[in-house]
């Protein structure tokens, strides 16, 4: 629920063949905007934990390499440079989720959404 909507989350984990994390105190779900089949949507996806929020300039991003990641290039949208010289994946969140997965994960929130109002009630 943010700010009132129900917004669908999805492990980003398993998107990418991992097994699901234990949830943890330091669990988060980071609130993204997807385009998908032309209709933005929000959703959410759980992340392991967040160590830190960062702004790149776009002098700080560089082209996918070709080579070397263990990450499906479809899913990459650039490497960035982050001050300490070390790089950050940057995904294309537009190509991690299928229509399909997220109106499926929509379809579970609101079921879910419901099953807490009625019990609330």
């Amino acid at each position: 629920n943010l700010r009132g909507n129900v917004v669908p989350v999805i492990d980003l984990r398993m998107q990418f063949g991992l097994e699901s994390a234990e949830v943890t105190v330091d669990t988060c779900i980071i609130i993204i905007e997807v385009n998908i089949d032309g209709q933005s949507t929000v959703l959410g996806s759980l992340a392991d934990s967040v160590q830190e929020v960062i702004d790149l300039r776009p002098d700080q991003l560089e082209p996918v390499p070709t080579l070397g990641t263990r990450v499906n290039n479809i899913f990459i949208q650039a490497m960035g440079k982050n001050n300490d010289g070390s790089f950050i994946i940057i995904l294309n969140m537009d190509n991690v989720f299928s229509a399909e997965q997220i109106h499926e994960a929509e379809k579970t929130s609101a079921e879910q959404s419901k099953t807490a109002d009625t019990e609330a009630a």
